[in-house]
């Protein structure tokens, strides 16, 4: 599929009501989110770049190199591209004051989620990513993952049900 710039599609301009699998890699691929400050500073710089593009964090994933994000915008004016630019700008400016290096490599990885790709469905692939990577053994066991919508319960029962 043809692309301006690394991975967009040239076809979709990423403002709306849409939904996004998100991936970020941390700089040279160095195991940074290990580190529960380094996670929590990461996490609240997102949410705050969420807030301003009115974007809802579905479920998020910091694995030790990279992080997984699925959001969706919540209004007509929501701007993932924006949103991408301004989660990245913020936690990497305030991760290389705190830490003293670079945070992200420069391009990520995003999917549109269908309109016949179940929400719940697709958290809870990317919640387990700890358990399939052997990080732990149970979801609830990893302590970096969550949601600002739903319980991780909530999650996790969709395909039980």
């Amino acid at each position: 599929m043809p692309t301006h710039g690394p991975g967009h599609l040239r076809a979709f301009d990423y403002v709306g009501l849409y939904r996004y699998s998100l991936t970020f890699c941390c700089h040279s691929k160095q195991r940074l989110f290990t580190d529960p400050a380094a996670v929590e500073l990461a996490l609240s710089q997102i949410q705050r770049a969420a807030v301003e593009e009115q974007i809802a964090v579905l479920a998020y994933c910091f694995m030790p190199d990279h992080l997984h994000l699925l959001v969706e915008g919540l209004a007509d004016s929501s701007d993932a591209l924006r949103f991408i630019v301004r989660a990245k700008q913020l936690s990497g400016f305030h991760y290389k004051q705190t830490f003293g290096e670079a945070l992200w490599q420069r391009y990520g990885f995003e999917h549109v989620l269908r309109d016949d790709e179940d929400t719940r469905r697709v958290a809870r692939y990317l919640l387990e990513n700890p358990v399939r990577g052997g990080l732990v053994e149970r979801v609830q066991d990893y302590p970096f993952v969550g949601s600002f919508v739903y319980t991780i319960d909530e999650i996790l029962e969709e395909i039980t049900t």
